[in-house]
């Protein structure tokens, strides 16, 4: 069983453990470029249910200034594709929890994308998240390749996105669907307003059949409590990510004990 399917199946009302998953996002190579698996080791030991970590690129249409600010630092500290993957190598010796790589097409494709798929696989990474290749593209073009390497392809839907995409997407999604809390790009903010509840409640109200984890936007008790009150679970980028500009990785335990002190 795929990581990220097996740790929400703990999760939820009918899972053994009831409290709301927590997945953290960071930009690999950030703040320096050996930090990856350091960051990774650290989160887990501190509670984090899931992993997501950022491939950066020099276009990322999607992040809000946080994320591409540590995405321009990355590069500039060296981090590439293949350099991400040395530093996953031996990953799985000691990290037992699910680990996706969220980026964007362009990088990917430039790699080969069978051959990306394939060094996830080898290193252990669970599934992908590509906020810019279209769900209909992945369908007919590239999920018989995910599926020879077990990668769970991660879709994203908006408060834009009509019910019945959403209910087609679900139809075709493994492991979650992450649902954008907004149609702004990344960034922490303190609470979430009337339209962003009644989407969630919206989604909630559709049955769906895939899990939903929520994210941008996330950052604190109140946001993590909001956001999980319909969903599964949430995702905390652009509040971690300036945590890492402002803190010592050391001090990440204190972090994610700050969201987790309210999770129920």
């Amino acid at each position: 069983m795929n990581r990220i399917e097996q740790t929400l199946s703990l999760h939820g009302p009918e899972g053994k453990d009831p409290k709301k998953l927590l997945s953290i996002y960071f930009t690999a190579g950030y703040p320096e470029l050996n930090d990856t698996a350091r960051i990774i080791r650290e989160l887990q030991s501190s509670g984090v249910d899931m992993i997501e970590i950022g491939l950066p690129f020099s276009d990322p249409l999607a992040d809000g200034p946080t994320i591409q600010a540590s995405s321009t630092k990355a590069l500039e500290n060296g981090m590439h594709t293949e350099k991400l993957f040395d530093q996953l190598a031996s990953i799985r010796e000691d990290v037992s929890i699910p680990l996706l790589i969220m980026g964007y097409f362009n990088p990917m494709l430039q790699y080969g994308i069978e051959a990306f798929c394939e060094k996830c696989s080898q290193v252990g990474i669970d599934g992908l998240i590509i906020p810019d290749l279209p769900v209909d593209v992945f369908h007919e073009q590239y999920a018989p390749i995910f599926e020879k390497y077990g990668l769970y392809n991660v879709f994203l839907i908006t408060p834009q996105t009509s019910d019945a995409r959403i209910k087609y997407i679900d139809q075709i999604s493994k492991g979650f669907i992450y649902m954008v809390s907004s149609a702004s790009t990344t960034g922490a903010k303190n609470s979430f307003n009337k339209g962003q509840s009644d989407y969630f409640r919206r989604i909630s109200n559709l049955k769906l059949e895939t899990p939903q984890i929520v994210g941008f936007g996330i950052s604190n008790h109140e946001t993590f409590n909001q956001a999980t009150l319909f969903a599964n679970g949430a995702i905390i980028g652009s509040a971690f990510v300036k945590f890492l500009k402002e803190n010592s990785i050391k001090e990440i335990p204190e972090f994610i004990q700050g969201i987790l002190g309210a999770r129920t």
